[in-house]
């Protein structure tokens, strides 16, 4: 196995350890939704990993599922930090992120191992569907990323997790 690639899955492994522990401490406590972007923040070093990993790679599909899935992650968890009043789809959101954390690691520890799964195999049809509900619920002005830009424009994250779906075969 790659070198590299043993690094990624044991910095990854670790990344989905202290996301799930963010998770779980941000878990039914609406006051504290801005810990979503600290979840941002990680899950965006294995979105970062997995891409670069991919580009130097000779089996770089999973990678790219992987890098593909952890920006879904990403722009989930900075969309949710932003909900102002809505309690129930923050306790939405952080359950989804819940179960997409469980579906990374699982990305990640078949990674390199000959046992890759199919990406439509890990989502289920319960997942995309409250994913795409959470989607559609977020406010248009929503941002992407730690970044607050003015240029940003209206919908942003919604095309770009629609993307990241279509992109996963999804």
């Amino acid at each position: 196995m790659d070198e590299f690639i043993v690094d990624f899955k044991v910095e990854a492994k670790k990344l989905v350890t202290d996301m799930t522990d963010i998770l779980e401490g941000l878990e039914g406590d609406f006051s504290l939704k801005e810990g979503l972007n600290d979840y941002g923040q990680l899950v965006d070093r294995i979105l970062g990993g997995a891409k670069s990993l991919e580009l130097n790679s000779e089996s770089p599909r999973n990678l790219q599922d992987i890098g593909n899935y952890a920006e879904i992650c990403k722009l989930v968890a900075y969309s949710g930090s932003q909900i102002s009043k809505n309690e129930g789809l923050y306790n939405i959101v952080v359950a989804l992120l819940l179960d997409a954390t469980e579906m990374l690691g699982e990305m990640i520890l078949a990674t390199d191992t000959g046992e890759e799964k199919n990406i439509k195999e890990l989502l289920s049809t319960t997942f995309l569907e409250r994913l795409k509900l959470i989607n559609q619920q977020f406010d248009v002005n929503t941002r992407g990323s730690l970044e607050i830009s003015e240029n940003q424009s209206k919908g942003a994250t919604q095309n770009e997790i629609d993307d990241l779906m279509k992109a996963l075969g999804v």
